[in-house]
């Protein structure tokens, strides 16, 4: 090889191998960095006039294995949907209290009993019956609080579903800019690796709020697909649409048009079931906090407060109630009309007549809420009829109920053990998806960037580097000789 040749290797050498150093020195300092691909430089042999002159630098590439990262990022929407849904039904049953909490709905239910019995036994007492009037009007604030709390976690997850359709599209847009800098550096022979690991990130993003594949096209341009087809990215970016309703009340659903519906493109698509576009993910759970899970519960309760107020409203039971009247516990002060159930328990109230707060006298309880005068003080009458009344097993009327006959707190009892059970149902699927989730990402991590494996790459660099300059030393000593003759 001649003196030039030599020479000429040996500077390829030398840019190859500090092109290398910067590759491996990224790798080392970007090794916890989220969305990070291990680079590895390219090389192979320059070839100039038929013979071997050196080495050439062909590219960079990015490490990254697509069908793990798309596992995770499946983990992760399905934990972020369960937890989602988990987190609304602990709440829910921290709303109405557990069995045997004196402010939990049952608590409650069992002192308005206990202060009816009592009542009963002394009649003339004041005391007595202002714990009736004090433990009926706690149980209904219990269930109207219950209700408020209700609309307040819907209003929440609408509100959510706003703000995660913004994240989307302006995640959506962001990826339909990095593939095109992606593509046209792909044209000019410039490394895309950086933008690549931004991209990686942004899916990410993307994935936890509706599950998606992520499909390679050509030159390092990627599509974005839902599970069940939907095109997010591909050429074209979609665009969600989505109205934030502000305050959410009982009477409020998606199929009366009062609730905003998701749009993609401007076409409207179903935002429940495992069939449609953004099944998975947290997207998919706030809707059905808003639109299946909310007013389900909604119905139970007022289910509950239905049956509240009819068992005290039965015909014959208070004699100097009026027909038409309301009985001991009212729909806002007025008679409930059963076409109106929803939203019910939000507008429950003891009857004025019996509320010393709104001008009442706790003396009707005994003597009839129609009665103009006290009667009687040692009559319990009424008083035990009030309390066989909320003790009677009677058939729930509220179609939210199956059949069977059940008193008020074995019905509370009913909804509270079905609600336990979903939310330790969501709690046990929240806890394995976030299991997954974190054993795929510390699979993804491992199949990173190996520090040690770095150093010992790096190690070679430097003894590559040092032999390339010695061919450069050597080569200007013989000049320097053949100059010197």
């Amino acid at each position: 090889m001649s003196i030039a040749g030599s020479l000429s290797s040996a500077l390829s050498g030398l840019t190859a191998n500090a092109r290398a150093a910067e590759v491996v020195s990224s790798n080392i300092s970007n090794a916890l960095t989220p969305g990070y691909g291990r680079r590895e430089l390219v090389i192979s042999a320059r070839e100039i006039g038929g013979s071997g002159q050196g080495v050439e630098v062909i590219g960079v590439y990015r490490h990254a294995d697509r069908l793990l990262i798309g596992d995770r990022r499946l983990a992760e929407s399905a934990a972020g949907e369960n937890r989602v849904r988990s987190q609304f039904l602990s709440r829910l049953e921290g709303m109405l209290g557990r069995p045997g909490d004196a402010i939990s709905l049952n608590g409650r239910i069992a002192a308005f009993d206990a202060a009816l019995i009592e009542a009963a036994s002394r009649p003339e007492s004041e005391a007595r019956l202002s714990r009736v009037t004090d433990t009926a009007r706690g149980l209904a604030g219990h269930l109207s609080a219950v209700s408020t709390d209700l609309q307040a976690a819907r209003t929440r997850a609408d509100a959510s579903i706003g703000a995660e359709v913004q994240v989307l599209n302006t995640a959506l847009t962001r990826i339909g800019a990095l593939n095109a800098l992606i593509l046209a550096n792909s044209g000019n022979g410039r490394d895309s690796s950086a933008l690549m690991d931004q991209r990686q990130q942004v899916i990410d993003q993307v994935a936890a709020i509706v599950p998606v594949r992520e499909v390679p096209r050509d030159r390092g341009v990627i599509a974005l697909i839902t599970q069940t087809g939907a095109s997010l990215v591909d050429g074209r970016v979609a665009q969600f649409g989505f109205a934030p309703a502000g305050q959410i009340v009982a009477e409020m659903t998606q199929g009366t048009g009062a609730l905003s519906g998701l749009t993609l493109n401007g076409t409207p698509i179903a935002t429940a079931g495992d069939a449609g576009p953004i099944a998975g993910g947290t997207l998919a759970a706030s809707f059905a906090v808003r639109d299946d899970l909310g007013p389900r519960a909604q119905a139970q309760v007022d289910g509950i407060a239905r049956d509240l107020v009819d068992r005290f409203a039965t015909p014959g039971l208070d004699s100097t109630r009026a027909p038409g009247d309301p009985g001991l516990f009212t729909d806002a002060g007025g008679s409930f009309d059963p076409v109106n159930e929803t939203g019910l328990s939000q507008r429950l109230t003891l009857n004025a007549a019996v509320d010393p707060e709104r001008g009442g006298a706790v003396w009707r309880l005994r003597d009839g809420l129609g009665a103009t005068s006290p009667g009687p003080t040692g009559n319990a009458g009424l008083l035990n009829t009030l309390q066989a009344v909320l003790t009677d097993r009677r058939e729930p009327v509220s179609a939210t109920f199956t059949a069977g006959q059940r008193s008020l707190s074995a019905l509370a009892t009913d909804m509270l053990s079905l609600i336990a059970s979903h939310r330790l149902t969501a709690d046990s699927e929240a806890s394995f998806s976030a299991a997954r989730a974190d054993s795929l990402r510390t699979m993804e991590l491992e199949a990173g960037v190996d520090t040690d494996r770095e150093v010992q790459t790096l190690l070679l660099i430097e003894q590559n580097y040092a032999a390339n300059a010695k061919v450069v030393q050597t080569v200007d000593e013989m000049i320097k000789l053949l100059l010197g003759i």
